[in-house]
Protein backbone atom coordinates (compact mmCIF):
# COMPACT_ATOMS: atom_id res chain seq x y z
CA UNK A 1 0.00 0.00 0.00
CA UNK A 2 1.09 3.75 -0.67
CA UNK A 3 2.31 5.53 2.46
CA UNK A 4 2.52 9.69 1.69
CA UNK A 5 4.43 12.04 3.85
CA UNK A 6 4.80 15.81 4.00
CA UNK A 7 8.26 15.64 5.34
CA UNK A 8 11.84 13.28 5.02
CA UNK A 9 11.66 11.28 7.90
CA UNK A 10 14.47 11.41 10.65
CA UNK A 11 17.54 9.67 9.55
CA UNK A 12 16.28 8.49 6.11
CA UNK A 13 18.88 10.34 4.26
CA UNK A 14 21.75 8.51 6.10
CA UNK A 15 20.08 4.80 5.21
CA UNK A 16 21.43 3.33 1.78
CA UNK A 17 18.64 1.66 -0.80
CA UNK A 18 18.57 -1.21 1.04
CA UNK A 19 18.38 0.27 4.18
CA UNK A 20 14.88 1.92 3.25
CA UNK A 21 12.36 -1.03 3.52
CA UNK A 22 12.92 -1.12 6.92
CA UNK A 23 12.28 2.39 7.62
CA UNK A 24 9.75 2.97 5.46
CA UNK A 25 7.84 0.02 5.30
CA UNK A 26 6.73 -0.34 1.88
CA UNK A 27 6.76 2.45 -1.36
CA UNK A 28 6.40 5.79 -0.13
CA UNK A 29 5.18 9.40 -2.01
CA UNK A 30 6.61 12.38 -0.06
CA UNK A 31 5.54 15.78 -0.63
CA UNK A 32 8.25 19.04 0.16
CA UNK A 33 7.61 22.56 0.20
CA UNK A 34 9.03 24.78 -2.33
CA UNK A 35 9.67 28.45 -2.88
CA UNK A 36 7.45 27.73 -5.99
CA UNK A 37 4.58 25.37 -7.48
CA UNK A 38 3.26 22.94 -9.00
CA UNK A 39 6.27 20.24 -7.81
CA UNK A 40 8.80 18.51 -9.19
CA UNK A 41 7.60 14.50 -9.47
CA UNK A 42 11.03 12.28 -9.37
CA UNK A 43 10.39 8.42 -9.22
CA UNK A 44 13.86 6.45 -7.92
CA UNK A 45 13.68 2.50 -7.00
CA UNK A 46 11.28 1.64 -9.52
CA UNK A 47 13.73 -1.29 -9.97
CA UNK A 48 15.44 -2.14 -6.73
CA UNK A 49 18.89 -2.51 -8.10
CA UNK A 50 19.54 0.89 -9.81
CA UNK A 51 20.26 2.96 -6.91
CA UNK A 52 21.57 6.26 -8.45
CA UNK A 53 18.40 7.39 -7.81
CA UNK A 54 18.44 7.16 -4.00
CA UNK A 55 21.76 8.46 -4.18
CA UNK A 56 21.21 11.59 -5.57
CA UNK A 57 18.21 12.87 -4.22
CA UNK A 58 19.97 12.16 -0.77
CA UNK A 59 23.19 14.13 -2.06
CA UNK A 60 20.18 16.78 -3.19
CA UNK A 61 18.31 16.78 -0.25
CA UNK A 62 21.16 16.43 2.24
CA UNK A 63 22.95 19.62 0.68
CA UNK A 64 19.70 22.06 0.97
CA UNK A 65 19.28 20.65 4.73
CA UNK A 66 23.01 21.39 5.38
CA UNK A 67 22.99 25.09 4.27
CA UNK A 68 19.75 25.62 5.61
CA UNK A 69 18.16 26.40 1.88
CA UNK A 70 14.31 26.11 0.89
CA UNK A 71 14.02 24.49 -2.20
CA UNK A 72 13.26 26.54 -4.72
CA UNK A 73 10.77 24.68 -5.89
CA UNK A 74 8.33 21.67 -4.36
CA UNK A 75 9.57 18.40 -4.76
CA UNK A 76 7.11 15.37 -4.89
CA UNK A 77 9.86 12.08 -4.02
CA UNK A 78 7.97 8.73 -4.69
CA UNK A 79 10.38 5.86 -3.18
CA UNK A 80 9.28 2.82 -5.06
CA UNK A 81 10.31 -0.84 -5.00
CA UNK A 82 11.83 -0.84 -1.64
CA UNK A 83 11.30 -4.52 -1.32
CA UNK A 84 13.36 -5.36 -4.05
CA UNK A 85 16.00 -2.46 -3.24
CA UNK A 86 16.52 -4.60 0.29
CA UNK A 87 17.55 -7.56 -1.84
CA UNK A 88 19.43 -6.11 -4.09
CA UNK A 89 17.28 -7.25 -7.04
CA UNK A 90 15.20 -5.36 -10.00
CA UNK A 91 12.08 -7.03 -8.96
CA UNK A 92 11.48 -9.92 -6.43
CA UNK A 93 10.05 -13.47 -7.91
CA UNK A 94 6.75 -13.60 -8.11
CA UNK A 95 6.65 -9.03 -8.33
CA UNK A 96 4.99 -7.50 -11.61
CA UNK A 97 7.93 -5.06 -12.86
CA UNK A 98 7.20 -1.71 -10.98
CA UNK A 99 7.80 -0.21 -14.46
CA UNK A 100 5.52 -1.82 -16.64
CA UNK A 101 2.39 -1.03 -14.38
CA UNK A 102 1.66 2.52 -14.69
CA UNK A 103 -1.37 3.46 -16.42
CA UNK A 104 -1.84 2.81 -19.84
CA UNK A 105 -0.58 -1.10 -19.65
CA UNK A 106 -1.41 -3.81 -21.63
CA UNK A 107 -2.90 -5.69 -18.48
CA UNK A 108 -3.56 -4.30 -15.18
CA UNK A 109 -5.59 -5.92 -12.13
CA UNK A 110 -2.42 -6.08 -9.32
CA UNK A 111 -2.44 -4.40 -6.47
CA UNK A 112 1.02 -2.44 -8.13
CA UNK A 113 -1.44 -1.61 -11.10
CA UNK A 114 -4.04 0.01 -8.24
CA UNK A 115 -0.86 2.08 -6.47
CA UNK A 116 0.58 3.58 -9.39
CA UNK A 117 -2.73 4.81 -10.27
CA UNK A 118 -3.51 6.10 -7.06
CA UNK A 119 0.02 7.81 -7.26
CA UNK A 120 -1.16 9.28 -10.98
CA UNK A 121 -4.30 10.73 -9.50
CA UNK A 122 -2.48 11.93 -6.56
CA UNK A 123 -0.29 13.96 -8.45
CA UNK A 124 -2.95 15.04 -10.94
CA UNK A 125 -4.49 16.52 -8.16
CA UNK A 126 -1.53 18.65 -6.41
CA UNK A 127 -0.20 19.67 -9.61
CA UNK A 128 3.08 18.94 -11.12
CA UNK A 129 5.61 20.53 -13.30
CA UNK A 130 7.96 17.88 -14.47
CA UNK A 131 8.66 14.05 -14.02
CA UNK A 132 11.86 12.25 -13.83
CA UNK A 133 12.28 8.87 -13.73
CA UNK A 134 15.91 7.66 -12.71
CA UNK A 135 17.24 4.37 -13.63
CA UNK A 136 20.49 2.32 -14.05
CA UNK A 137 21.33 0.38 -16.94
CA UNK A 138 23.45 -3.23 -16.54
CA UNK A 139 25.54 -2.97 -19.63
CA UNK A 140 27.85 -0.51 -20.81
CA UNK A 141 25.92 2.66 -21.79
CA UNK A 142 26.08 6.05 -22.25
CA UNK A 143 24.25 8.65 -19.68
CA UNK A 144 21.26 9.21 -22.23
CA UNK A 145 17.14 10.13 -21.24
CA UNK A 146 14.36 8.94 -22.72
CA UNK A 147 11.37 10.50 -24.38
CA UNK A 148 7.85 9.11 -25.06
CA UNK A 149 6.49 12.31 -26.93
CA UNK A 150 8.28 14.61 -29.51
CA UNK A 151 7.40 17.89 -28.22
CA UNK A 152 9.62 20.74 -27.88
CA UNK A 153 9.54 21.21 -23.90
CA UNK A 154 9.93 17.12 -23.24
CA UNK A 155 12.97 17.33 -25.31
CA UNK A 156 14.26 20.42 -23.49
CA UNK A 157 13.98 18.75 -20.41
CA UNK A 158 16.04 15.55 -21.93
CA UNK A 159 19.12 17.62 -23.30
CA UNK A 160 19.02 19.17 -20.04
CA UNK A 161 20.64 16.06 -18.48
CA UNK A 162 22.22 14.75 -22.29
CA UNK A 163 22.55 15.15 -25.90
CA UNK A 164 21.69 11.77 -26.39
CA UNK A 165 18.21 10.81 -25.98
CA UNK A 166 15.94 8.12 -27.03
CA UNK A 167 12.14 8.12 -28.27
CA UNK A 168 10.32 4.77 -27.78
CA UNK A 169 6.36 3.97 -27.44
CA UNK A 170 7.23 0.36 -26.10
CA UNK A 171 7.30 -1.46 -23.51
CA UNK A 172 3.98 -0.21 -22.24
CA UNK A 173 3.04 0.72 -19.22
CA UNK A 174 6.34 2.91 -18.34
CA UNK A 175 6.19 5.84 -15.61
CA UNK A 176 7.25 8.47 -18.22
CA UNK A 177 4.73 7.18 -20.85
CA UNK A 178 1.69 7.81 -18.32
CA UNK A 179 3.07 11.02 -16.46
CA UNK A 180 3.38 12.53 -19.74
CA UNK A 181 -0.63 12.72 -19.77
CA UNK A 182 0.25 15.71 -16.76
CA UNK A 183 3.27 17.32 -17.89
CA UNK A 184 7.10 16.77 -19.29
CA UNK A 185 8.46 13.47 -18.79
CA UNK A 186 11.86 12.05 -19.19
CA UNK A 187 13.51 8.91 -17.88
CA UNK A 188 17.20 9.24 -16.93
CA UNK A 189 19.73 6.34 -17.77
CA UNK A 190 22.46 6.82 -15.32
CA UNK A 191 24.96 4.12 -16.31
CA UNK A 192 25.73 1.44 -13.94
CA UNK A 193 24.65 1.58 -10.51
CA UNK A 194 27.61 2.49 -7.57
CA UNK A 195 29.40 4.83 -10.11
CA UNK A 196 29.89 8.44 -8.27
CA UNK A 197 29.65 10.10 -11.35
CA UNK A 198 26.21 8.74 -12.41
CA UNK A 199 25.14 10.08 -8.79
CA UNK A 200 26.68 13.44 -9.52
CA UNK A 201 25.29 13.94 -12.85
CA UNK A 202 21.52 12.99 -11.43
CA UNK A 203 21.96 15.23 -8.57
CA UNK A 204 22.84 17.82 -10.61
CA UNK A 205 19.76 17.29 -13.05
CA UNK A 206 17.33 17.45 -10.27
CA UNK A 207 19.00 21.17 -8.92
CA UNK A 208 18.41 22.20 -12.35
CA UNK A 209 14.78 21.10 -12.80
CA UNK A 210 14.10 22.46 -9.79
CA UNK A 211 15.50 26.09 -10.46
CA UNK A 212 13.56 25.95 -14.20
CA UNK A 213 10.67 28.46 -13.95
CA UNK A 214 9.09 27.18 -16.74
CA UNK A 215 9.51 24.79 -20.36
CA UNK A 216 11.15 26.04 -23.63
CA UNK A 217 8.67 25.72 -26.15
CA UNK A 218 10.82 26.53 -29.14
CA UNK A 219 12.73 23.87 -31.04
CA UNK A 220 15.61 22.37 -29.56
CA UNK A 221 18.77 22.92 -32.10
CA UNK A 222 19.85 20.36 -34.19
CA UNK A 223 23.67 20.60 -33.17
CA UNK A 224 22.24 19.82 -29.06
CA UNK A 225 20.24 16.79 -29.67
CA UNK A 226 21.28 13.06 -30.93
CA UNK A 227 17.71 11.83 -30.83
CA UNK A 228 17.39 7.63 -31.63
CA UNK A 229 13.81 6.04 -32.22
CA UNK A 230 13.91 2.71 -30.36
CA UNK A 231 11.88 0.07 -33.39
CA UNK A 232 12.67 -2.99 -31.38
CA UNK A 233 13.04 -4.94 -28.51
CA UNK A 234 14.85 -8.16 -28.52
CA UNK A 235 14.70 -11.10 -26.04
CA UNK A 236 16.10 -15.16 -25.73
CA UNK A 237 12.90 -17.25 -24.97
CA UNK A 238 12.97 -19.08 -22.01
CA UNK A 239 13.17 -22.42 -23.90
CA UNK A 240 16.63 -21.06 -25.55
CA UNK A 241 19.96 -20.98 -23.19
CA UNK A 242 22.80 -18.84 -23.68
CA UNK A 243 26.15 -17.66 -22.13
CA UNK A 244 28.71 -15.47 -23.24
CA UNK A 245 32.49 -15.60 -24.40
CA UNK A 246 34.36 -19.19 -24.46
CA UNK A 247 30.80 -20.77 -22.60
CA UNK A 248 30.21 -24.28 -24.10
CA UNK A 249 26.80 -25.92 -24.25
CA UNK A 250 24.77 -23.47 -24.52
CA UNK A 251 22.49 -22.68 -27.96
CA UNK A 252 23.18 -19.14 -28.07
CA UNK A 253 27.50 -18.40 -27.70
CA UNK A 254 27.27 -14.41 -27.60
CA UNK A 255 30.45 -12.37 -27.71
CA UNK A 256 32.22 -11.77 -24.52
CA UNK A 257 32.24 -8.14 -24.68
CA UNK A 258 28.86 -7.72 -26.31
CA UNK A 259 28.01 -4.84 -24.27
CA UNK A 260 30.52 -2.95 -25.44
CA UNK A 261 28.32 -2.77 -28.86
CA UNK A 262 25.66 -0.04 -27.11
CA UNK A 263 25.29 2.94 -28.87
CA UNK A 264 27.56 2.19 -31.62
CA UNK A 265 26.38 2.22 -35.16
CA UNK A 266 26.58 -1.26 -36.28
CA UNK A 267 26.83 -2.65 -40.22
CA UNK A 268 25.06 -4.94 -41.59
CA UNK A 269 26.44 -8.43 -41.37
CA UNK A 270 27.95 -7.48 -37.81
CA UNK A 271 28.67 -10.80 -35.65
CA UNK A 272 27.00 -11.03 -32.39
CA UNK A 273 26.95 -14.87 -31.48
CA UNK A 274 27.81 -18.19 -32.15
CA UNK A 275 24.90 -20.24 -32.74
CA UNK A 276 24.14 -23.87 -31.81
CA UNK A 277 23.18 -26.46 -34.54
CA UNK A 278 19.35 -25.61 -35.44
CA UNK A 279 18.54 -23.11 -33.01
CA UNK A 280 18.32 -21.24 -36.06
CA UNK A 281 18.25 -17.33 -34.88
CA UNK A 282 17.07 -17.92 -31.61
CA UNK A 283 16.10 -15.00 -30.52
CA UNK A 284 12.26 -13.16 -30.44
CA UNK A 285 12.27 -9.51 -32.04
CA UNK A 286 9.41 -7.87 -31.43
CA UNK A 287 8.70 -4.33 -33.78
CA UNK A 288 6.77 -1.01 -32.18
CA UNK A 289 3.17 -2.54 -32.39
CA UNK A 290 4.26 -6.61 -31.12
CA UNK A 291 5.03 -7.85 -34.76
CA UNK A 292 7.40 -10.43 -34.62
CA UNK A 293 10.27 -8.63 -36.45
CA UNK A 294 13.23 -11.37 -35.87
CA UNK A 295 13.86 -12.07 -39.89
CA UNK A 296 14.12 -8.71 -40.70
CA UNK A 297 17.08 -7.82 -38.21
CA UNK A 298 18.71 -11.31 -37.47
CA UNK A 299 20.33 -13.80 -40.12
CA UNK A 300 22.52 -17.34 -39.47
CA UNK A 301 25.48 -17.34 -41.47
CA UNK A 302 27.96 -20.31 -41.24
CA UNK A 303 27.00 -20.89 -37.54
CA UNK A 304 26.99 -16.90 -37.02
CA UNK A 305 24.16 -14.97 -35.62
CA UNK A 306 24.31 -11.52 -37.80
CA UNK A 307 22.58 -8.15 -38.61
CA UNK A 308 20.89 -8.04 -41.52
CA UNK A 309 20.40 -4.71 -41.33
CA UNK A 310 22.48 -1.28 -39.89
CA UNK A 311 20.98 -0.93 -36.54
CA UNK A 312 22.52 0.52 -33.10
CA UNK A 313 21.20 -1.40 -29.84
CA UNK A 314 20.82 0.02 -26.40
CA UNK A 315 20.89 -1.67 -22.97
CA UNK A 316 22.91 -4.86 -24.52
CA UNK A 317 23.61 -6.70 -20.94
CA UNK A 318 25.38 -9.49 -19.85
CA UNK A 319 23.37 -9.78 -16.55
CA UNK A 320 21.48 -12.93 -16.99
CA UNK A 321 18.83 -12.10 -14.58
CA UNK A 322 18.15 -8.90 -16.41
CA UNK A 323 18.25 -10.74 -19.96
CA UNK A 324 15.49 -13.30 -18.47
CA UNK A 325 13.42 -10.73 -16.35
CA UNK A 326 13.04 -8.05 -19.25
CA UNK A 327 15.24 -8.45 -22.51
CA UNK A 328 18.55 -8.69 -24.47
CA UNK A 329 18.44 -5.41 -25.89
CA UNK A 330 16.52 -2.51 -27.95
CA UNK A 331 17.07 -1.92 -31.28
CA UNK A 332 17.19 1.74 -32.38
CA UNK A 333 17.34 3.97 -35.61
CA UNK A 334 18.39 8.07 -35.70
CA UNK A 335 15.69 10.51 -35.91
CA UNK A 336 14.86 13.66 -36.80
CA UNK A 337 11.19 14.50 -36.57
CA UNK A 338 12.29 16.77 -33.48
CA UNK A 339 13.50 19.79 -36.37
CA UNK A 340 9.45 19.81 -37.18
CA UNK A 341 7.20 22.67 -35.48
CA UNK A 342 5.16 21.47 -32.31
CA UNK A 343 2.44 23.16 -30.98
CA UNK A 344 3.93 24.60 -27.52
CA UNK A 345 1.90 23.56 -24.76
CA UNK A 346 0.13 20.47 -26.03
CA UNK A 347 1.09 16.83 -25.78
CA UNK A 348 0.68 15.67 -29.52
CA UNK A 349 -1.42 12.76 -30.74
CA UNK A 350 1.27 10.15 -30.72
CA UNK A 351 0.75 6.65 -30.59
CA UNK A 352 2.78 6.70 -27.34
CA UNK A 353 -0.30 7.85 -25.69
CA UNK A 354 -3.36 6.72 -27.70
CA UNK A 355 -5.51 4.63 -25.00
CA UNK A 356 -4.06 5.34 -21.81
CA UNK A 357 -6.27 7.21 -19.35
CA UNK A 358 -6.29 9.64 -17.32
CA UNK A 359 -5.64 10.04 -13.69
CA UNK A 360 -9.18 8.84 -12.07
Amino acid sequence: MLQQLDHIPDGLLDLEATELEARLGGPTLIHLPGRRGPALFVTVLMHGNETTGWAAVRRLLRGYRRDGRELPRALSLFISNVAAAAKGLRRLEGQPDYNRVWPGCDDGGTPEHAMMQQVMDVMAERGVFASIDVHNNTGLNPHYACVNVIDHRFLHLATLFSRTVVYFIRPCGVQSMAMARLCPAVTLECGKPGQAHGARHARDYLDACLHLADHPAHPVGAHDIDLFHTVAIVKVPDGVSFGFGAEEGVDIRFSADLDHLNFRELPRGTPLARMGAGVGPGLQVCDEQGRDVTGRYFEVVDGELRLRLPVMPSMLTRDRRVVRQDCLCYLMERYNDHLEPGVPGSVPDSPSLRGIPGPG
